[in-house]
């Protein structure tokens, strides 16, 4: 009960957001390190608003009691909308690698004509349409869309927490 007192839901709820993404970004850099997995094009650029948003959102928890109310709600916009865009990227990347569109021709057309002095430096390039791991069906870039729904879903209800407690008092 004392424990409610001290941690408002709205902060809960922001927290365990942060939690869920530093997981996530960090499964990730684990499944490619210790995994071997090799990220394509989308892959990498899925990355990015755990790079943006945890950083703002981790700011937001710590200065939460210091910050004015209307930088907190621009705040919190602020990152539930890089989450947006995060769901968006997992989703149009999920939809590329079940072949519902095409996607970008840099990772998944034939390319240009190759030089054979550069096969020295090669490295290996995953296409965007090629899934590497699927669990229970869903590939990882459908997982990063999920996760990334869940993140804007518990910021959104952290948002309407500290809307609802600043209504009451």
């Amino acid at each position: 009960m004392a424990a409610s007192i001290l941690h408002p839901l709205d902060k809960k709820l922001a927290g365990f957001a942060f939690v869920l993404g530093l997981a996530t970004i960090a499964a990730v850099w684990g499944s490619q390190l210790i995994g071997g997995l090799v990220p394509c094009e989308l892959c990498l650029e899925q990355r990015l608003p755990y790079y943006y948003g945890l950083p703002i959102l981790l700011a937001v928890l710590v200065t939460w009691n210091r910050l004015p109310l209307a930088v907190w709600y621009i705040a919190m916009a602020v990152v539930t909308a890089i989450f947006v865009w995060g769901a968006s990227m997992g989703t149009y990347h999920a939809g590329v690698e079940w072949g519902f569109w095409p996607g970008p021709t840099a990772c998944t057309g034939v390319g240009e004509m190759m030089d054979f002095s550069s096969l020295d430096n090669l490295t290996p390039v995953i296409g965007c349409d090629v899934v590497q791991f699927r669990f229970l069906g869903i590939s990882l870039a459908g997982y990063n869309a999920l996760i990334s729904v869940a993140i804007m879903a518990l910021l959104a209800m952290s948002i309407w927490a500290q809307t609802r407690r600043h209504k009451r008092g």
